[in-house]
């Protein structure tokens, strides 16, 4: 028997290539690390250097200017003046080595770095961690202001928890945002799209949709059929959250959302709990999402109703970052 033709030969091959492919990958994540704690201690040598001479490195001084020409000279482009400004101020962000996460690379930090308010810059540096943002995650979720469409739903020690231990998710409202930002549809904000184009559209952007719901969500279907006494309904989009161990369903609403919808919703979450739940299943959670909706009116709508739903706006623009940081500003600096 030719053991080079086998299916064991073959096994071997694959148990080769998957520990090239780990060792790689390993080697990768060193030089990267050993990268970002290279350019931390090149920050402080510049920092300690400025406190020594009294230089500073700001719009009147040369400093960094002519450290570029010099470090480019001898050691290659990692060195441009704008790199050394972020090398400069990974050192006064985190000023203990050991605090820089091993999650995180150069890349993570230069959009992190980018970011003046501690709070937010503490929020996504954590964030990264527990969902394990690649750079490209990271920026998307910094432009559509992740950060304040959270904290906006929290009190002042809400917002510092937030900031200090990133999003924890415990309950249902931990996964609720208002509003949702849905611009990677790249639809223009006065679109007159019906439900089923805008349902059809998120599904052509799943992964960009879950990256906006946020971790622990798994698809499961879109017009979910439920069958009752001889008719068919259908729920626009169900989920399954892992994490809070119960379906998640969400209709979409081109218009306002209605009393109407609340009771259609709480029809479909009761039909969940009695014939989708299994054992270990949590109650499922209700999100319904329109263009728009009245606070008062739907706080009568859903008084008296005893499963979890829940009223966001979805946007198709990115929102007003400059009006949000001036909310936060104004909870963080109400008395406890």
């Amino acid at each position: 028997m030719d053991l080079l033709n086998t299916s064991p030969y073959e096994t071997l091959l694959n148990q080769i290539g998957s520990l090239l492919f780990e060792g790689h990958s390993n080697a990768v994540n060193l030089v990267q690390q050993a990268q970002l704690h290279t350019f931390w201690h090149i920050g402080q040598h510049i920092v300690t250097f400025e406190q020594a001479g009294k230089v500073r490195a700001d719009y009147g001084s040369h400093l960094l200017d002519r450290l570029s020409k010099d470090l480019t000279l001898r050691y290659g482009k990692s060195f441009s003046r704008s790199n050394l400004v972020y090398i400069r101020k990974l050192y006064l962000v985190i000023p203990i080595s050991e605090s820089l996460t091993h999650q995180l690379t150069w890349t993570h930090f230069i959009e992190i770095l980018k970011i003046e308010d501690e709070l937010e810059r503490s929020f996504y540096i954590k964030q990264c961690e527990r969902e394990n943002w690649g750079v490209r995650e990271l920026k998307r979720q910094i432009k559509s202001s992740l950060f304040h469409r959270l904290a906006l739903s929290k009190d002042k020690d809400g917002i510092l928890k937030l900031a200090q231990k990133g999003q924890i998710i415990e309950k249902p409202e931990d996964i609720i945002k208002d509003p949702y930002i849905l611009e990677f549809l790249k639809l223009p904000a006065d679109n007159r799209l019906l439900e089923n184009d805008l349902e059809k559209r998120l599904i052509e952007n799943l992964q960009n949709f879950l990256l906006e719901l946020g971790k622990g969500f798994a698809f499961i279907g879109r017009q979910y059929r439920i069958p009752i006494a001889g008719r068919n309904y259908k729920v626009d989009l169900v989920f399954y959250h892992r994490i809070l161990k119960c379906f998640v369903l969400i209709d979409l609403k081109r218009g306002e959302v209605s009393h109407e919808d609340i009771g259609q919703m709480n029809f479909y979450l009761n039909y969940f709990k009695k014939e989708e739940n299994v054992e270990g299943d949590n109650e499922p959670i209700g999100i319904i999402l329109g263009a728009s909706q009245d606070e008062v009116f739907i706080e009568y709508a859903l008084s008296s109703i005893q499963n979890s739903i829940f009223v966001s706006r979805y946007q198709l623009y990115l929102p007003n970052k400059e009006q949000l940081e001036a909310e936060i500003r104004r909870l963080l600096s109400k008395p406890k």
